[in-house]
């Protein structure tokens, strides 16, 4: 899971890169609000750690314009020294997710930053997910359609719960990789393979493919006529 820290303190930056590092994320820094703005809007993040005051760019001025004009929903952690209420509420009326102030402790950093993710996928209860007439059980690894259950390979299955999970968002390629093999799988046809034959096994009794291409994007649910 990449992770962009976007701070201008080198200290509190090299030690959320390191922390992280060990917790098994892929950060990176960036040091001021105009290249972490450029970072945010053309790479895909797992999240963004950004702290409120930047040069060049404030934090509050870059959050809203990933989400007003970017219109990009990576969860956004907001660090920052002000904690009175009305601050933070102004962090939350720019797009942050959630506010940390300043010092913090690198557990909680950890907690928050992986709630926000779990959200982000959909993942905060593991529950049955079901989509048209396809019911899939995480916790059993079972898949079924209509009246009839489908085994799938493991990749494949867990191509399904993420896309199942976040039904209306369209997945990237990258965001698809990563999440399953847990790198970016640049020039491979891996994915294009799988999601064949996650594709085949889903139609093999003739039902329609429920899963869209977005060309140039990645994929996502395609929601029935009836809705």
């Amino acid at each position: 899971m990449r992770v962009l820290i976007i701070e201008d303190d080198l200290d509190i930056a090299t030690n959320l890169l390191d922390y992280l590092a060990s917790e098994g994320y892929s950060p990176e820094h960036a040091a001021d609000g105009i290249s972490g703005l450029h970072r945010a809007v053309s790479e895909r993040w797992s999240a963004i750690l950004l702290d409120l005051s930047l040069p060049g760019l404030s934090g509050l001025t870059l959050c809203s314009k990933l989400r007003k004009e970017a219109r990009l929903d990576t969860p956004v952690l907001m660090l920052t020294a002000r904690d009175t209420l009305d601050d933070k509420l102004t962090g939350f009326s720019h797009g942050a997710d959630d506010y940390l102030v300043k010092p913090f402790s690198l557990k909680e950093l950890g907690a928050r930053l992986q709630a926000l993710i779990k959200r982000d996928r959909g993942q905060v209860v593991p529950g049955v997910l079901e989509w048209a007439d396809i019911r899939l059980d995480p916790a059993n690894w079972t898949v079924e359609r209509g009246n009839r259950s489908i085994k799938l390979p493991r990749k494949c299955h867990q191509l399904l719960h993420l896309l199942m999970a976040a039904p209306d968002r369209v997945l990237s390629r990258n965001e698809c990789e990563l999440a399953v093999w847990g790198q970016a799988l640049d020039g491979s046809d891996t994915l294009r393979s799988h999601m064949h034959t996650l594709r085949r096994a889903l139609t093999a009794n003739g039902e329609p493919d429920p899963i869209e291409t977005v060309h140039g994007i990645g994929y996502r649910m395609l929601r029935p006529a009836a809705d």
